[in-house]
């Protein structure tokens, strides 16, 4: 899941470089927090949440086919 994160972010990113995902377990929960460049925040977050949503989207399809439970947090 979070290959698939970086992946998706560094697509829609300006500075790809910038962009760090941290993967935290605790049981069966996966906490995926996403930093970006602060002009790129908005690139990732999209109008109205859209494009945070469809990421947050795959993210729960990736979590149900691994048998895990996943969040997204974008700071």
């Amino acid at each position: 899941m979070k290959a698939l994160v970086e992946y998706l972010a560094r697509a829609l990113a300006r500075h790809p470089e910038e962009v760090v995902v941290i993967e935290e377990q605790y049981g069966d929960r996966v906490v995926l927090r996403l930093s970006v460049a602060e002009d790129d925040k908005g690139r990732v977050i999209g109008r109205e949440g859209r494009i945070a949503n469809a990421i947050r989207a795959l993210v729960h399809v990736a979590a149900t086919r691994a048998g895990v439970r996943a969040t997204l947090d974008i700071d």
